[in-house]
């Protein structure tokens, strides 16, 4: 667990070889002459917020993106090295970089592992050849797994695989299969996501157009169920509705976003949680690169982290001030999604008031339905609770301000 003065670090890598029809997220393909000039704004921006928060102590790093594997691995390094300058980094820090099946070399293994980068997570996404295709991706499912297996000779001992299901022509049987794969493989972390289509992606498009077949819940809902009993037979702990790791080798750095604590996100269109305010950065990456050319600019006003104080970063675009009840309704929504649930102690320590005194009435009908496990040590989801979680989760973005105890 995170020191309570620490923050996560998450480090935004916008570029792609090619773009998966399926995804949504603030990456680009075809931008690759704005590398060079990208990295070097990337390392302005990380120094400069090192020295307006006075170089505050880091937990866990994460690389994200796009496809953080897919820059020249001597560039990772030199962010890890403006990571390590602005910020105070634990010895024992968890450094995870996001890497495509075919970026992973042992060359590029080793350079990773003497930069600090410490947890891999290979977006393998499915094990069968002909779903891979569909999806857009690069590499082959040997590749995919000739890739863990280089990771794990190379050195990494924490390395994280991600998988989806609810694909357009993936059975039942082709994800058992899968499962069975990638349990065989021994990773000691997978993530497993539904996939979702957004509007606006080709995938997306081709569902509309019937060129694919419309997602089917009650076979995405029986894929969910098999994934947990496939990974509880293998030993895995499922410790978040998507995530199943080996005994202490969860997540530190999403059980941050999972507990409501404060992260700073760096790079094209990322989030950040801090002192009591959300905000982030323009999306655009040429932009993002040119607003910090030469530096940036303007000085960072003195004192506490105001509005005011975030605003002198110039990449910045929007502040949102969060207020109690939003930040109780976050904390209960992110804080369901774990296996331990939401914490009556934890709660009450942040909050000033009970479980029970903030949503007596809400609690009272999620378990009732079969939602909701309440008891002395806080609350959490049921089995049926997780299928249906979206649902438990907005019952608490509707109540009025929770009273002070």
């Amino acid at each position: 667990m995170l020191d309570s003065r620490s923050i996560a670090l998450y480090v935004h890598i916008p570029f792609c070889e090619t773009k998966c029809p399926y995804c949504d997220f603030n990456t680009y393909a075809g931008i690759e002459s704005l590398i060079p000039d990208y990295v070097a704004a990337l390392g302005t921006e990380i120094r400069r917020w090192g020295g307006l928060l006075d170089h505050p102590e880091v937990g866990t790093v994460f690389f994200g993106g796009g496809t953080p594997s897919y820059l020249p691995p001597d560039d990772i390094g030199s962010l890890m090295q403006a990571v390590f300058e602005a910020f105070e980094v634990y010895t024992a820090a968890e450094v995870t970089l996001e890497a495509n099946p075919d970026d992973v070399t042992g060359a590029r293994l080793g350079s990773y592992l003497e930069s600090g980068i410490n947890r891999l997570s290979i977006g393998v996404q499915s094990l069968d050849d002909r779903l891979l295709e569909l999806l857009g991706r690069r590499h082959s499912a040997s590749q995919a797994v000739r890739a863990y297996t280089a990771a794990v000779d190379a050195g990494f001992d924490n390395v994280s695989i991600d998988l989806m299901y609810g694909l357009p022509h993936q059975g039942l049987d082709s994800w058992e299969q899968t499962l069975s794969a990638a349990a065989d493989l021994g990773p000691e972390h997978i993530s497993m996501y539904c996939l979702t289509l957004e509007a606006g992606t080709p995938m997306s498009q081709w569902v509309d157009s019937g060129r694919l077949p419309a997602a089917d819940p009650d076979l995405a809902a029986d894929m969910y169920l098999a994934a947990e009993e496939a990974m509880e037979r293998q030993g895995y702990r499922h410790y978040e509705i998507s995530n199943w790791s080996q005994l202490g080798k969860e997540s530190r750095h999403n059980l941050t976003y999972w507990r409501n604590q404060p992260y700073l996100g760096v790079g094209p269109g990322a989030h950040s949680y801090l002192a009591g305010s959300r905000f982030h950065n323009v999306k655009s990456p040429r932009v993002y690169t040119q607003r910090l050319e030469g530096g940036g600019n303007g000085t960072a006003p003195k004192g506490s982290l105001s509005d005011e104080r975030i605003r002198s970063v110039p990449v910045v675009e929007t502040v949102e001030p969060i207020d109690r009840r939003l930040e109780m309704a976050e904390t209960m929504m992110l804080g369901l999604r774990l296996d331990t649930g939401v914490e009556a102690v934890t709660f009450e320590e942040r909050f000033g008031t009970t479980l029970q005194h903030a949503y007596p009435d809400i609690l009272h009908e999620l378990e009732s339905a079969g939602l909701l496990v309440t008891s002395e040590a806080g609350v959490r989801l049921t089995g049926r609770g997780r299928l249906l979680g979206n649902e438990v989760f907005s019952s608490f973005f509707g109540a009025d301000e929770p009273p002070q105890a």
